[in-house]
């Protein structure tokens, strides 16, 4: 039986982070590839350290590509986000591309033909979930945790708050009784910062912002308030630590508080289900509990290269459902092709709108008018909610 009352933690990473500048550039090799081909072929791995940025993968496209149009596009990438630093500057990195063409026996498992319909990129697991305890339908300790530093870089952004560089973490510990949030009991902010500011200066500028983020009273206790608490963060980024795509898929999913298949999602395209099936999988979970059948609902689905349709569909309620999760496994892919393909088609995937999912979460995010974040609707919450009076009024 689940706890009611516990204490959760959740951490996020902001855009100048060294892996979410790895994930920025990836998925901008993505957005570049399928802006010229909606069904390119992209598997884009990005290195960052000192001053260096090293692209490495697969990709096929059926317009040319050039090299100077990929450099371009990773440079504008780390410019966005704001190195103009010595140790990492967008202009002066040194850049090496070593993308090459997709592999034949991939591409043959994966493409369609007069016989076969198109298969998953790879095999995998995919889970997807949703909780009614925020109103983006999210685990509150990973929102908050990312509304602290998507506001921060918004402030620096801004010129608002030039102190800060972009290089920063956030931690937020939420105490849940009977099963729901209650207080914040800790909250840990580290930034990178200009020269010359003490980490009593930093405090007092991220104070603010903490306060703006939590509920009205969810101020942690002054002692349990960290900012900084190493002292000096002047050298960060990928100056600092080297960066790589693909380490921070907690952070970019549900903050631990739900499973994780352990696939990336950054630097591929669509045809790959450990992106579209997780979309996927979010979707679903998210219509579920939008449509009042359950408070809490996890969804898992698995694939095998080459293969369409999925080999398993999960539901699990978490003892919250009032529909039966036998019911919801059986009635979820009749309102959803859950096929490579049919996923693709439903949330329309195949447009360049991926550089936005790099940073402050792929999840809970707010549907874009250019299809953005189109896993984030609720579209489906009627055929659902039909569902559940279908069930109400079947025999027992």
């Amino acid at each position: 039986m689940a706890r009611a009352s516990y204490i959760f933690t959740s951490e996020s990473v902001s855009e100048g982070h060294p892996d979410k500048v790895c994930d920025r550039v990836s998925d901008s090799i993505v957005d570049l590839m399928l802006s010229k081909d909606p069904v390119a072929r992209v598997a884009c791995e990005t290195l960052t350290t000192t001053n260096r940025i090293i692209l490495a993968g697969e990709t096929r496209c059926a317009q040319a590509v050039e090299p100077e149009e990929i450099e371009e596009a990773a440079r504008a990438a780390v410019k966005d986000i704001g190195y103009e630093q010595s140790g990492f500057h967008w202009k002066n990195a040194k850049f090496e591309n070593f993308l090459h063409e997709q592999s034949a026996d991939i591409a043959m498992g994966v493409d369609s033909g007069e016989a076969k319909e198109e298969g998953a990129g790879d095999q995998g697991i995919m889970f997807g979930f949703a909780t009614n305890e925020t109103p983006e339908l999210m685990p509150a300790p990973i929102v908050y945790s990312h509304q602290i530093l998507k506001r921060m870089a918004e402030l620096r952004k801004s010129g608002e708050r030039s102190e800060f560089e972009p290089d920063a973490k956030s931690q937020v510990t939420l105490r849940y009784e009977n099963g729901r949030p209650v207080a914040v009991t800790s909250v840990v902010v580290s930034t990178q910062h200009k020269e010359g500011f003490s980490p009593a200066a930093i405090r007092e500028l991220v104070r603010p912002i903490v306060r703006e983020v939590l509920p009205e009273g969810w101020f942690p206790p002054e002692d349990e308030f960290y900012v900084n608490p190493t002292g000096n963060f002047v050298i960060g980024g990928p100056d600092g630590d080297a960066g790589l795509t693909g380490r921070k898929i907690i952070v970019d999913t549900y903050g631990g508080a739900a499973p994780h298949g352990g696939g990336a999602f950054s630097g591929k395209d669509p045809t790959k289900v450990d992106r579209s099936a997780a979309y996927a999988s979010r979707y679903l979970a998210k219509n579920v509990v939008a449509a009042g059948l359950a408070d809490r609902c996890t969804i898992q689905l698995s694939y095998a290269i080459g293969v369409a349709k999925p080999l398993s569909i999960y539901v699990d309620t978490h003892g919250t459902g009032r529909c039966d999760e036998a019911l919801l496994e059986r009635r979820l892919s009749e309102v959803m092709n859950l096929s490579p393909r049919g996923i693709r088609e439903h949330l329309q995937l195949n447009r360049p709108i991926y550089a936005r999912t790099a940073a402050y979460g792929h999840f809970g995010r707010a549907p874009e008018a250019d299809g953005g974040f189109s896993w984030e609707k609720t579209d489906l919450v009627e055929s659902l909610r039909d569902l559940a009076t279908e069930a109400a009024a079947a025999p027992a």
